[in-house]
């Protein structure tokens, strides 16, 4: 791994020893997977740290590894500008209705991530109050990128086929 990647370890490692559970390099990625509870005061840190100045909230997403537990798992991407380095923080979630607490006080953006992953993974963030459907209809039943979630079938149309898919189709009555 980089020097700048072995900055971020050793520096985290120093200010929370007892916060990251795991190391996972791959492919010239750095992941730091960190327990929870320490979520935001590490996002502040790294943020506020004059050798990382990780300024910018790139993305959050999660992952549904059913059937492990934990099933569930948020990923922060950060960036650093002044530096030009990513690193990924990755949080494993127990209960997806006891999730991170929100990262809006760190980095604003965080409220709009935070809304994406909820509408489409049903990982609640703690302290975020604006959690609202963005992709989904707002009667929208459970939560689409899940395993479990039911999956929908469509046929795929093609000419030899057109005839039984078009007569499968809802067209209205007249």
């Amino acid at each position: 791994m980089s020097k700048a990647d072995e900055l971020f370890y050793d520096k985290v490692n120093r200010a929370f020893p007892e916060a990251i559970l795991e190391v996972v390099d791959f492919r010239g990625e750095r992941t730091l997977i960190i327990d929870q509870a320490h979520l935001k005061e590490i996002c502040r840190f790294l943020r506020d740290d004059d050798d990382l100045q990780c300024n910018l909230l790139a993305d959050i997403v999660a992952d549904d590894m059913l059937p492990d537990f934990p099933r569930f798992a948020v990923n922060y991407h950060l960036y650093s500008i002044p530096k030009n380095h990513t690193i990924r923080l990755r949080v494993p979630v127990e209960d997806p209705e006891d999730g991170p607490e929100t990262l809006a006080g760190v980095w604003q953006v965080a409220t709009w991530l935070e809304m994406e992953v909820w509408d489409l993974m049903g990982i609640r963030f703690k302290g975020n109050n604006q959690l609202r459907r963005l992709f989904m209809p707002a009667d929208w039943q459970g939560y689409p990128l899940r395993k479990d979630y039911p999956l929908g079938y469509e046929e795929v149309q093609f000419s030899f086929n057109w005839q039984a898919i078009d007569a499968k189709k809802p067209y209205a009555k007249e």
